[in-house]
């Protein structure tokens, strides 16, 4: 007897959405989303007059809420998904799986560079950060890193979804990542913080997909995104406003 699985959702940008029996669809998500935001920090950085501190600032805040974000997502594989595949993987799937967590600890202090440097421009660093050097050096090695944050954390998510997907759909059933997900995955946040996230992956993404993920999600999660709409808009215009167009 045949077994049918869920189609796998591919996005812009995504290098590949292995078939098994786990629907991963948030999780490809969560990768689109990561992928938008570096493009939008990495173009904003060039385009944002250096001396335009209110713009900074809130580059700042929408950095943190991007970095809380990708932490967050990160925490949960490395505390749930490559732990529990670990213990199943043979020796070659466990270098891969190594690699995953390898590759996350490359990504963060590229991700804190780009903090610090932001902090410089919104003048919400310490006293002695970017000491000897003009907010147009600043900018110009925010930049830099903006766009090594890009690389590191775009190779790591084509390697997760070519390579470690299809370990995860190996070994998973949609039973045991439903467990996996609600210890390591689900947080107690506020309404306020869930209507952000929900406004926050809905950024961008394909009309039809949106459509699809509400109807999937039922009714409360369209009253969520209405809610959090707003909000996430007003502070999409001040980070992004000097983006052309």
């Amino acid at each position: 007897m045949s077994t049918s699985y869920p189609q796998q959702l591919m996005l812009p940008g995504q290098a590949a959405a292995p078939g098994g029996p786990v629907d991963m669809t948030v999780m490809y998500l969560m990768h689109h989303g990561f992928r938008r935001d570096l493009r939008k920090f990495a173009a904003a950085a060039p385009a944002t007059p250096v001396d335009d501190r209110a713009t900074w600032r809130a580059l700042l805040t929408r950095w943190d809420r991007f970095a809380g974000v990708l932490h967050h997502h990160h925490s949960g594989e490395d505390a749930g998904i490559w732990p529990w595949l670990m213990a199943r993987a043979d020796a070659d799937e466990r270098a891969t799986l190594e690699a995953m967590e390898t590759e996350h600890d490359e990504i963060d202090p590229t991700l804190a560079a780009c903090r610090d440097l932001l902090a410089v421009l919104a003048d919400e660093a310490p006293g002695t950060a970017g000491a000897g050097r003009s907010r147009e050096e600043v900018r110009a090695g925010l930049s830099v890193r903006l766009a090594e944050a890009a690389d590191r954390l775009g190779a790591h998510l084509r390697h997760e979804e070519s390579e470690a997907m299809v370990i995860f759909q190996r070994y998973m059933t949609p039973e045991d990542w439903k467990a996996v997900e609600a210890e390591h995955f689900r947080s107690k946040e506020t309404l306020g913080q869930l209507a952000y996230m929900v406004a926050w992956i809905a950024e961008e993404l394909p009309t039809d997909v949106l459509r699809g993920a509400l109807d999937d999600a039922g009714f409360g999660m369209r009253v969520v995104l209405r809610l959090g709409r707003p909000g996430f808009a007003r502070l999409e215009r001040k980070a992004f406003r000097r983006l052309p167009g």
